[in-house]
């Protein structure tokens, strides 16, 4: 039985392809005087910058498809789909916030703090041990199905790769450490654009990573992760 929908198959994937790609010709639009090692994404999607319109509107599809991702990701556990779904409505939420093309916004920076800690915590708070199903039949396990009152809740193997401990708590450190590396690049190192590039791309991108796992746990009928 198949456990994701098709539909956050594409959202997943769309998600770390409409980032690169917003910063990409944002910055082409912005002009040489750019440098995208050492100037935040902010910059791009700043009230009057080049190509603020670009970049913000794919802040909010990419807001989008976080909110969308984590209405069909049924196995991931419901505390960690709403905090993806947060991370996504921060996103969108930038539009509304920009920062500005020089110092600093207080609003903007709380919304993207509020965004960065929800997509940094949703990989624990979706991790799941084990999987449960249910019994139909004799020796039949129907994973993800709706629950009837008359099932009884069975172990059916391990969770989705993505959704097991340890690669979850691995995701949610490898972002943490991100942030870290941002602070000190933002105060210290002049790097702030390359570390914010990295971190957003990873938080884009392990939604897909749990996505694919659980297409994959499905296919092989909830055997194999």
């Amino acid at each position: 039985m198949r456990t994701v929908p098709w539909w956050i198959l594409l959202s997943s994937m769309a998600a770390p392809v409409l980032l690169v790609a917003g910063w990409s010709v944002s910055a082409e639009l912005q002009g040489p005087g750019y440098d995208p090692a050492t100037t935040t994404i902010s910059v791009l999607a700043a009230d009057g910058a080049g190509g603020y319109w670009v970049m913000t509107s794919a802040l909010v599809a990419l807001g989008f498809c976080h909110v969308v991702t984590a209405c069909g990701l049924r196995p991931a556990a419901p505390f960690g789909r709403a905090a993806l779904a947060g991370g996504g409505l921060s996103a969108i939420l930038l539009a509304f916030f920009p920062a500005p093309l020089s110092g600093g916004s207080f609003s903007h920076g709380v919304v993207v703090a509020i965004g960065f800690s929800l997509l940094a915590v949703w990989p624990v708070l979706a991790m799941r041990r084990r999987a449960v199903g249910r019994r139909d039949g004799p020796g039949a396990v129907a994973v993800a199905a709706p629950v009837r009152r008359e099932a009884v809740p069975l172990p059916a193997g391990p969770a989705p790769w993505g959704l097991r401990p340890w690669p979850s708590v691995g995701a949610s450190v490898f972002i943490w450490l991100g942030g870290a590396w941002f602070l000190l690049a933002l105060f210290v190192l002049d790097t702030a654009g390359a570390a914010e590039r990295v971190i957003t791309f990873a938080q884009s991108f392990w939604p897909l990573v749990v996505v694919v796992s659980c297409a994959r746990w499905a296919g092989d009928d909830g055997r194999t992760a």
